[in-house]
């Protein structure tokens, strides 16, 4: 009997904890966007996550595409469930390779590694919730809207994509409860009016969007103008960062005792790697943080879509993949 089955890709050294899962199922929800379940490869259980999580996805190489991609999906199953992870993968031509190294290689039966859960974007307690999506956007959202509807708190769903047929997951919120959920079709219906769907929301209120950068300004302009309403956004890729004022300055590793200078258009991260310092990294746009690096001293330019601002007061930790240095010198835990 042939084998047709698809041995995992090497993990890399960067991630000693990863998992090999199976792809144990496929399926085509809209004609962008595909499903992947993901079982482990050797029958245990999952690691638990919280709704809002995500995961590294190792993608193997395809026709045109070097070998060794990670990219991070949102989780959307019921964490409830540690049998399987589900994840929706958005078939795009102008992402960085995922999206057609995922078309081309992660079919029902083939393995790969994952790592374990990571939440930058959980639910946090409100007296209300409002739900913002966009295309495949909606997949962190399902999950967290389906943890604020087993909370019993108020919440809505806004979720617009192109076409009724590109809604993937409409049919699921719908069946929840339909007077709580506003499908939008751009095409038919014209550009969502966000300002006009947020306005008027009670304090206690916790918005949550994801989807692409105009989405998302709409969002957090719409809530900046009402007391007591916080809004949590998840973005595809980082803001636009103005490197223009970038200066060097100079970078201590306590535990090897290195210094080194890291000149403008160098991150801390490539400065350390080469010096054959070995720290995880996956995305390098300071959104997956991966690269998070304990900081000893020096004050740091946060540059992150990880960090809350609280978090960046505390200055103890930074995204070395974009972060920088405000004050000339950082010592950090390496």
């Amino acid at each position: 009997m042939l084998d047709l089955t698809i041995a995992a890709p090497e993990a890399p050294d960067l991630a000693p904890d990863a998992i090999v899962v199976r792809i144990a199922e496929r399926r085509r929800l809209t004609d962008r966007i595909d499903e992947f379940v993901l079982v482990a490869a050797d029958g245990a259980p999952l690691p638990a996550w919280t709704p809002g999580a995500h995961i590294d996805l190792g993608l193997p190489g395809g026709p045109g595409l070097s070998n060794g991609l990670v990219r991070q999906y949102s989780l959307c199953s019921d964490p409830g469930d540690l049998a399987s992870y589900r994840v929706a993968i958005d078939r795009r031509d102008d992402g960085r390779g995922g999206s057609r190294a995922a078309r081309a290689a992660l079919t029902p039966g083939s393995e790969t590694w994952i790592s374990p859960p990571r939440n930058h974007f959980p639910l946090v307690r409100a007296l209300q919730y409002v739900f913002v999506a966009a295309g495949v956007g909606i997949t962190p959202i399902l999950a967290l809207a389906a943890e604020a509807r087993r909370s019993g708190r108020p919440w809505r769903v806004i979720y617009t994509a192109r076409s009724r047929d590109d809604l993937a997951y409409g049919d699921v919120l719908r069946a929840w409860a339909p007077d709580r959920v506003t499908l939008h079709a751009s095409r038919a219906d014209g550009r969502l009016a966000l300002d006009r769907e947020l306005a008027g929301l009670p304090r206690g209120t916790a918005v949550y969007a994801c989807g692409p950068a105009g989405l998302l300004d709409d969002v957090e302009a719409a809530c900046a103008q009402q007391p007591a309403v916080d809004a949590f956004v998840e973005r595809f890729s980082q803001r636009s960062l103005d490197t223009r004022e970038d200066r060097p300055f100079e970078v201590s590793l306590a535990l090897s005792g290195a210094t080194f200078r890291v000149p403008p258009g160098c991150s801390v991260l490539e400065a350390v790697e080469r010096r054959g310092v070995v720290v995880p990294s996956s995305c390098r746009e300071g959104m997956c943080g991966t690269c998070e690096t304990g900081v000893v001293s020096g004050e740091v330019d946060h540059r992150d879509s990880v960090l809350t601002p609280e978090e960046r007061a505390e200055n103890e930790s930074m995204m070395i993949c974009v972060s920088r240095c405000a004050s000339g010198r950082l010592v950090l835990e390496l």
